[in-house]
């Protein structure tokens, strides 16, 4: 499975959060952070920005270039 992909649905499950309430809070689509996490899609740099602000993680970290 792709790293940003496992990373961003393993972040939304430590939250206990389901697509739609991530997609709500971060305004984001649904739809994309599904593609995102299916590894159908990749997310821009504003998506990537928007998720790393609401985890609280790096950009490097979600994209799988550091632990």
């Amino acid at each position: 499975m792709d790293t940003l992909a496992a990373r961003l649905k393993e972040l939304r499950m430590e939250k206990g959060l389901s697509i739609f309430q991530l997609a709500k809070e971060t305004n984001l689509s649904k739809s994309a952070i599904s593609y995102w996490e299916n590894c159908e899609r990749i997310p821009n740099a504003l998506a990537i920005i928007a998720l790393c602000k609401f985890f609280n993680v790096s950009a490097d970290y979600l994209l799988g270039l550091e632990d």
